[in-house]
């Protein structure tokens, strides 16, 4: 089921200032897709990126730019959906039956203590429930075009990020005075979501990406994915335990798919699937 916001238009004279919330049948329907989808079984509710052309990595002025964050200009290609938020530690725990965070007994919390294979079992949990939507794990690409949000500064919020933006360690951060900790992961949505309406791109915790670590590949400018061959996961965003560095939007990080820790979470992709046809 579709969870679709319709906006009410003025009639005969009399404005109507409310939603309405309208359910379809399980798939998108005309005239295009919906600016959010909730998954039923969770609850989770997934922000729909549209296609578009960004600039990917980081230029070499960028303060504390690493040699495999290398600019380019990538185009996503197809709409995506993507978690407004981490997944938490309740939705977890629907799916999955256990809860086996770090910092647990906050079901707004996100789950964390995973790793790679974990996550995939968790996914295909949710793909056996539903026919109308397929999940994974983004792409470095998709997952760095959602957190930019239409920007290409250091952090979606601009040039600076501190702990009244993200939940970092702001101890560590060596281009702005911050000095402050929260020493543990928070509620997801703490903070202002960026522009594209998603919470904690930067911080709480880093994010599986389903891309295998490598540098990039030249000329694979449409939808790219990782690394053919590789150990190590590309993971994203920063944490709790992090500085501010470390949650840049051009910055990458890896994990061994085996790796698990109390800064390590994710969120879901959704790519809607093609209706069936009536026979």
């Amino acid at each position: 089921m579709y969870t679709l916001v319709v906006n009410v238009r003025v009639a005969a004279g009399v404005v109507v200032a409310s939603l309405a919330v309208a359910l379809f049948a399980a798939r998108l329907v005309a005239p295009g897709p919906a600016d959010f989808y909730i998954e039923p079984g969770t609850g989770m509710v997934l922000i729909a990126i549209r296609p578009g052309s960004f600039m990917m990595g980081s230029p070499e002025s960028e303060p504390w730019r690493n040699d495999d964050e290398v600019l380019h200009r990538v185009t996503i290609s197809r709409l995506f959906y993507i978690g407004k938020h981490e997944v938490t530690q309740a939705e977890w725990t629907r799916v999955m039956g256990s809860n086996p965070s770090h910092f647990g007994n906050c079901e707004r919390c996100p789950v964390e203590g995973i790793d790679f294979y974990q996550v995939n079992t968790f996914l295909s949990r949710l793909n056996a429930g539903t026919t109308s939507m397929r999940f994974r794990l983004p792409t470095e690409a998709e997952w760095e075009y959602a957190c930019r949000a239409g920007t290409s500064s250091p952090y979606s919020v601009g040039t600076q990020l501190t702990t009244a933006h993200a939940n970092i360690d702001g101890r560590y951060s060596a281009d702005v005075e911050d000095g402050a900790a929260y020493e543990k992961t928070l509620p997801v949505g703490t903070f202002p979501p960026n522009a594209w309406g998603l919470n904690d791109m930067h911080g709480n915790v880093w994010e599986w990406t389903n891309d295998r670590y490598g540098p990039y590949i030249p000329r694979q400018d449409s939808d790219p994915h990782g690394a053919e061959i590789g150990g190590k996961r590309v993971i994203r965003g920063g944490s709790w335990h992090f500085d501010a560095n470390s949650a840049r939007c051009g910055l990458r990080y890896t994990h061994s798919p085996q790796d698990s820790g109390f800064s390590l979470g994710f969120r879901v992709v959704g790519e809607p699937t093609a209706p069936r046809r009536r026979r």
